[in-house]
């Protein structure tokens, strides 16, 4: 075997592991999402992401991966492979959504829109930027998709919130903010440290390469940085819950180590493991800041979704500048308004549509009963309900 057949074999098994790594965080999502959402709702939470996989998986096969890319030229590993990669990339945008509508939206509205963002509004943008487009061109920069996976999911999701409304009860008519507590907290810590782990593959995999020491050197790094950012994110949270509130606010908490890796996620090659930590602890201090604002603003996100992949997508995005010389403030500014622009638009036509043809919101009575029951027939805790007696 020569070197570049070795090479070509590494790089491809490499790009397959972490593709693979990637793929598991549809679990992170599920259980993530699964925790933080009332009991009545569990299961249908849970056939919301498993089928949302399928269907970007599919869409993204036979339509979306050549709008992206055309027909690339790869030949640093096996073609299959680079395909695969980009594909849970695009799984991952589609799970942001799902748990910022969840409790209130219809199955079928949400799997139609599944449909339209994987197939066509997620690859347009990704092309203009991973694809060679213009805004590669202009000099954005986004190493593994703070921006173009992140932000884009939460500006989907943002139009879909706007449009959906927040959940009953969620506020009173006197501007009170109810709290709405998520049925099973060590779910959603599990799906927290699922995502952290996957987190490895999604940033560490887009090296694309793992042949020759610089490239070796260089996933290295995004390990340490990835994990750092994540972990200063966390104890940030933590700290200014415990200031403010006196509590250790759980979800917080995970929702600070999430904002330490998207914002990261945005250029992890370049900055030193210190800086790392510092973009997780403003990540971590952030995240916390727009999930109370979001909230006193009435935009009901059951799990923090808009507030940990949009507004800390932005922000991992212009942190770029900060550590990579390829980089500008008004470059990344320019992606990003271009990226919102298009999705959330896009998004807020479509969501609009479904309104008013098919209907997004389940019915009042489904509501309080839970969309286990009326979308799925299955409940998610059966052991946990009282019923009659004969």
């Amino acid at each position: 075997m020569t070197i570049e057949e070795l090479s070509y074999s590494l790089d491809t098994f490499y790009l397959l592991i972490s593709a693979a790594l990637v793929m598991w965080m549809a679990a992170g999502f599920s259980m993530l999402e699964a925790g933080l959402v009332r009991s009545k709702n569990t299961t249908e939470i849970l056939v919301k992401n498993i089928l949302l996989y399928a269907i970007a998986c599919t869409c993204y096969l036979l339509i979306g991966y050549r709008l992206m890319y055309g027909s690339p030229d790869v030949t640093d590993f096996a073609p299959s492979a680079d395909f695969f990669f980009q594909m849970v990339f695009v799984a991952t945008a589609m799970s942001i959504v799902s748990g910022a509508v969840a409790e209130r939206m219809k199955l079928l509205s949400f799997l139609i829109f599944c449909i339209v963002l994987t197939s066509f509004i997620y690859p347009i943008q990704g092309s203009w930027s991973w694809g060679e487009g213009f805004l590669d061109q202009a000099g954005f920069v986004d190493f593994a998709g703070s921006g173009i996976v992140h932000m884009a999911g939460a500006s989907a999701a943002l139009a879909g919130v706007l449009l959906l409304g927040p959940r009953k009860g969620k506020y009173g008519k006197d501007g009170e903010i109810n709290a709405i507590p998520g049925a099973n907290m060590p779910l959603a810590t599990l799906g927290t440290f699922i995502l952290w782990m996957g987190w490895f593959g999604f940033n560490g995999g887009s090296q694309l390469q793992l042949s020759g020491t610089d490239n070796a050197d260089a996933i290295a790094l995004v390990f340490v940085n990835t994990n750092a950012a994540a972990a200063c994110g966390a104890l940030a949270a933590f700290v200014i819950v415990r200031l403010v509130w006196q509590k250790a606010d759980l979800t917080m908490i995970l929702n600070g180590a999430l904002a330490g890796l998207v914002a990261i996620t945005a250029e992890p090659s370049t900055p030193t493991p210190g800086i790392a930590c510092l973009i997780g602890l403003g990540a971590g201090l952030l995240v916390v800041l727009s999930i109370v604002v979001l909230d006193r603003l009435r935009l009901d996100d059951p799990v923090g979704a808009i507030s940990v992949h949009g507004v800390v997508g932005l922000y991992g995005l212009l942190l770029v500048p900060v550590t990579s010389s390829d980089a500008t403030v008004l470059n990344q500014l320019y992606g990003a308004g271009t990226i919102f622009a298009w999705v959330f638009g896009l998004s807020l036509v479509a969501w609009f549509l479904l309104k008013i043809t098919l209907g997004i919101r389940i019915s009042e009575d489904d509501e309080y009963q839970g969309s286990d029951i009326s979308d799925c027939g299955v409940e998610a805790y059966p052991e946990f309900v009282t019923q009659k007696t004969s």
